[in-house]
Formats: structure tokens, sequence, C-alpha cells
């Protein structure tokens, strides 16, 4: 339960601000269809984040212990520092007309998420922690419970959350995590 509860705050404070969070804002604010795209992003943080996890396996397998608590501890201070920095969304990483709202959303979500702070997160609790099923169903709670607010009160929410504080609460997060794991050896 431990392993759920921290995949899904970490995820949860990684996604504030973020790209993916921006497009959720964006498609919700398109379509207005926010069950249909709160379901394409429930689909696509679950399959996106299960690669994450299976490659956050395959690494713990390859590499010895001792280098890859150095290394995840590393990669931690690393998200930390990059959690400050605030995302944008590219004009390019918009929707396209012609697949409907599920499909656009599904496939702009699972892309958009490809080497993205959260996953990245969701790689290292996948590495530090062996039960996967935990993981993939924290990291993804911690995205619907990020996105799907923004998806049904995106306007409302846009005005009123103050991202610096959360961004930094979010790196402070990532850094205890970081020395968790220096410590933890």
């Amino acid at each position: 339960m431990e392993t759920l509860s921290l995949s899904a705050l970490v995820v949860f404070l990684a996604e504030i601000g973020d790209k993916t969070q921006l497009l959720s804002l964006m498609l919700a604010l398109r379509f207005r269809a926010p069950w249909l795209i709160s379901l394409a992003i429930l689909l696509a943080t679950l399959l996106n984040h299960a690669v994450a996890v299976w490659f956050g396996s395959w690494v713990v397998a390859w590499i010895s212990p001792d280098i890859l608590q150095y290394l995840i501890a590393a990669s931690f201070f690393a998200v930390a520092v990059w959690t400050l920095i605030p995302d944008k969304l590219d004009d390019n990483d918009g929707p396209t007309t012609g697949y409907g709202v599920f499909l656009t959303t599904l496939v702009l979500f699972f892309v958009a998420e490809m080497g993205d702070k959260t996953q990245v997160a969701t790689v290292l609790l996948a590495a530090e922690y062996s039960a996967t099923i935990m993981v993939i169903a924290g990291t993804t709670l911690g995205m619907m419970l990020a996105n799907i607010p923004v998806v049904f009160f995106g306007e409302n929410l846009a005005e009123r959350l103050p991202l610096q504080w959360i961004r930094s609460g979010a790196a402070l997060l990532f850094a205890v995590l970081g020395v968790l794991a220096l410590v933890n050896q």
C-alpha cells in the first residue's frame, strides 16, 4: 500500500503544470467532452506507465544493486531540478482533426508522456520497488488525480493554482526520494 500511495503522490505532484496537464486543458477546451477525454487519458496512462514499469524492472535485472542505487538517487535529484522548470505546450503538440475526441486524446497523451518527467518518475519507482502492479496503479492514480479536475474544471483551476509553490513541493519530494535512495543502500 505504501508503494501505491507514494507512487500516486510523486506523479500527482510532478504532473502539476506539466505539458500533459496543459494538453488535458487544451483538449477539454477544444472538444468539451470530459468523459471521453478522461477515458482516453486513463488508457494512455496505463499503457505508457506499463511500458515505463517494464523498462524500470528490466534495468534492475541488468545493473548491479550498488550502481543502481546511485543511478536512482542521481535520477531523483535530476527530476527534482527538472520539476522546477515550467513546461510549455508546443504548438505542434495540439490535437489534429479527423480522428475523434477519444483517439486524438489517446494518441496525443501517450506520445506527450514519452520521456516526460512523470514517465521518468515511473521508471524510477519501478526500479526502486518490486511491486510493479502497485507502481502502475499508483502512478496512474496520480496522473488521473492531477488531470481529471483539469478536464472538468480547467478554466477555473488555471487561475487559482499556485504552480510555483506546487513545483517547489514536488522538487523537494524528489530530492527527499534521492536522499532516501542513497541512505537505504
